[in-house]
């Protein structure tokens, strides 16, 4: 499936999350720079590594493959360069200690709905 930006949800199990899509390379590059924090979860796609420089707080990161299946999970602290994972082809990031309480764990799969542009509601 091909992404835009915008906003979604995402379906972990039976739980819910509000969902911040970054497919644009310019949306992908801001990401959560510049922010004191995020409501749900940031997807960047396509992405195989990130890093948190210039961040305000720490973040749990999932690395997707192809299938939305969680390859890897990893928390990182501000200022870290995050390894790049072979077959990640989408990175989940949310506020640390988030995807716990989700119950995202490394062989989940997740359903990403998109909906429209941010703010739009949709």
């Amino acid at each position: 499936m091909a992404y835009r930006d915008g906003t979604g949800t995402l379906l972990i199990g039976t739980t819910t999350v509000p969902l911040e899509v970054a497919a644009s390379y310019r949306a992908r590059t801001r990401g959560l720079l510049g922010r004191d924090g995020v409501e749900g979860a940031l997807l960047l796609t396509p992405a195989g590594s990130v890093h948190t420089f210039r961040m305000r707080f720490p973040i749990d990161v999932a690395h997707l493959d192809r299938r939305m299946r969680v390859i890897a999970l990893t928390t990182m602290p501000p200022g870290r360069l995050g390894l790049p994972r072979l077959r990640s082809r989408h990175v989940l990031e949310a506020e640390a200690g988030a995807m716990a309480r989700w119950g995202l764990t490394v062989g989940s799969t997740v359903t990403v709905s998109a909906g429209g542009p941010p703010g739009t509601g949709r």
